[in-house]
């Protein structure tokens, strides 16, 4: 699976990996990967399944560290010698093991498969009561053998009388010491003499001060004792050495038992670690299917904060194999394209998904994305050309199993050559029959979309008035880039809106949207709604009237067009997409009837015979028609034009 690290994976595993408690298991949990066998897919699902239910129902497994066993069973399989720390280390892994095993018996009611794991854990007592008998506070205790503890006690007697013998020197001639107490150096008991004094005490100088102002001397009186003990040290050493090597051997017998114990606990952690990341996302599992369809519902990026994170709703196969999400930057369309391929990865490496109930995944036999800027110094290619390589390696690599995830389709480039190229690659990921979703800002694709067998638009949804996208993403309609329009509201000159108006749908003849059509040179925010001077009109002339969407439109009716608040006169009657024809400032625009209230209806203003030509047409225009009716005129024509809103 080549998720190429753009959609994160190896973050979410780096998440799951911090919850193991061994560092097999992290290894594991690091390097998982997608399975490409459906039936592997499903039986890892289900185990983390019954470990989330085990962890709701018992709570957490008491699984063992295990950082310092292997280097414990390195050096037993050696034939070396295991000191009391390692001893310890072995103990405290039985012990877990114990107590795990007693949570999985604990959890047998909820009949679920891995609670039958405790019948594969051994339960070493034997092994482990020796070692916690022989080994205490990190030491041999005395208790460890017969021999020992005997050692022991001669050792006390000696040390006893050394010290007794040397305390009464120091309380006969306190004069001579620079401290009132028995010290040791070089393992022998010694009295700090004061340098004046050295010569006074019979005795061996063991050590002397940094200053050179304090001897430490072996009285020749307890020389014999301080040799007797240096003995027992020595004899001590060997007990204890005995002691290791008997619990070594015990070790030793049962190394098998301890390794399978080792393995299964390792096997339970990378589980459990599964159902704790699939607790602390709220995830839940997810059916994984052969059929080509994805099916998300209230999906979520599992690494952005819950409280912040827009839920998505997405569906892809079946009648559709590719969707074309637009709309304006920072809309989220990038995040909704990672949550798809991040969770399509997550369900098919076993893990459950955030998301709601109703979800569902297909196999994949790869996840290919190209999303981000892939410019690089090093190889000297730029965002264009590094898109376009990941792209043909895309293509090369797609089958009609695989998942593509494209973001900026043709971008970084010539905008006309760009939409060629985004168009031509949807095409073929269309005829290779694969699932993808790419997003882009060209209109032309959107159509292209639109008239295409098996692919459909979306949108991210983004809130106008506040310049704040919604993150929701919307299948089945096509979304703006709404630049324009957060230009304005930041403030952009009117001026150069009005040109950058021009230049971005005048060249490919696409109708203008419909917050193009009030920018102007002329500020209009505060003029008055001025009523248009002309006969009244008689009371019971019948209207020409139209209505859509419960507003009932005539021509010549004084309308106001949100939310320029702009006053304009009805010229044509709304079609079958409710595009009502109105007249602003002399130029005729197409405006969808939902931003057009009636301010003054035409029976107001007109009279029922009223000729609207002179409202609505030019001096010139009029006169030509005019001359028209009376026969042929060669070379005379007449010019009308309208707008059209988007």
């Amino acid at each position: 699976m080549n998720q190429n690290y753009t959609l994160e994976f190896h973050t979410v595993l780096a998440r799951l990996a911090e919850l193991a408690m061994s560092e097999g298991a992290r290894e594991k949990l690091l390097a998982l990967q997608p399975s490409l066998n459906e039936s592997q897919c499903r039986n890892q699902m289900h185990e983390t399944t019954e470990a989330r239910k085990m962890l709701d129902a018992v709570g957490n497994p008491p699984l063992a560290l295990m950082k310092e066993l292997d280097p414990v069973l390195s050096t037993v399989r050696q034939g070396a010698m295991l000191f009391p720390e390692q001893l310890v280390n072995v103990s405290q892994f039985l012990s877990s093991c114990k107590r795990m095993k007693g949570y999985l018996r604990k959890s047998e009611f909820l009949n679920v498969d891995i609670a039958f794991y405790g019948g594969s854990l051994h339960e070493l007592n034997g092994l482990q009561e020796e070692i916690e008998r022989s080994i205490r506070n990190g030491i041999v205790d005395s208790s460890a053998s017969p021999a020992l503890h005997q050692v022991r006690r001669k050792l006390e007697n000696a040390a006893a009388a050394v010290k007794t013998k040397l305390a009464d020197i120091l309380r006969s001639n306190k004069a001579w010491f620079a401290d009132g107490y028995v010290t040791t150096r070089s393992g022998r008991f010694v009295l700090p003499v004061r340098k004046e004094y050295k010569n006074q005490v019979n005795g061996t100088v063991i050590e002397a001060s940094g200053t050179g102002s304090t001897y430490f001397i072996e009285p020749a009186s307890v020389r014999r004792l301080q040799d007797e003990i240096t003995v027992l040290q020595l004899e001590e050493e060997d007990e204890i050495r005995k002691v290791l090597c008997a619990l070594t051997a015990l070790v030793e017998e049962q190394v098998a038992e301890i390794e399978q114990n080792r393995e299964h606990m390792e096997t339970l952690d990378f589980i459990f670690a599964k159902a704790k990341l699939s607790t602390q996302m709220q995830a839940i599992p997810v059916p994984l299917t052969t059929d080509r369809r994805i099916i998300i519902r209230q999906g979520r990026h599992p690494l952005l904060k819950q409280e912040s994170c827009i839920p998505l709703d997405f569906q892809l196969g079946g009648e559709y194999q590719g969707i074309v999400v637009t709309g304006p930057n920072t809309g989220g369309k990038t995040v909704a394209l990672k949550t798809v391929g991040l969770l399509s990865l997550m369900a098919q490496s076993g893990l459950h998904v955030p998301a709601a109930e109703g979800t569902s995944f297909c196999m994949n036999n790869a996840v290919l994305c190209d999303i981000g800027d892939g410019q690089s110094i090093a190889e000297n290619l730029s965002t264009f050309s590094a898109h376009l390589t990941g792209i043909i390696q895309i293509l090369e690599q797609t089958t009609d199993e695989t998942l593509v995830l494209l973001d900026e389709l043709g971008s970084g480039t010539d905008p006309a050559e760009g939409m060629g190229l985004a168009i031509a690659i949807l095409d073929e990921l269309r005829r290779k029959n694969c699932l993808f979703v790419a997003t882009t800002h060209y209109p032309q694709v959107k159509e292209f979309a639109m008239q295409s067998k098996g692919l459909i638009n979306a949108r991210m949804e983004f809130d106008r008035d506040t310049l704040k996208p919604l993150y929701s993403l919307s299948i089945g309609e096509a979304g703006e880039s709404c630049a324009l329009h957060i230009a304005e509201r930041l403030g952009f000159p009117p001026h150069m809106l009005k040109r950058a108006y021009a230049e971005a749908y005048k060249p490919n003849g696409t109708p203008l949207p419909e917050e193009a059509h009030h920018f102007d040179t002329d500020t209009t925010k505060n003029a008055k709604h001025v009523r248009p001077a002309a006969p009244r009109l008689k009371k019971d002339a019948p209207p020409k009237t139209v209505q859509h969407g419960g507003q009932k439109f005539q021509i010549g009716d004084s309308v106001t067009v949100y939310p320029q608040k702009e006053v304009g006169i009805i010229f044509k009657r709304s079609d079958e997409n409710g595009m009502l024809g109105v007249q602003i400032k002399g130029k005729k625009q197409f405006i969808r009837h939902k931003r057009v209230k009636l301010l003054v209806p035409a029976t107001e203003l007109y009279p029922e015979d009223y000729d609207f030509s002179i409202v609505f047409d030019t001096v010139e225009n009029r006169k030509a028609r005019h001359r028209m009716e009376k026969g042929h005129q060669p070379g005379l024509t007449v010019t009308y034009k309208e707008d059209q809103d988007s």
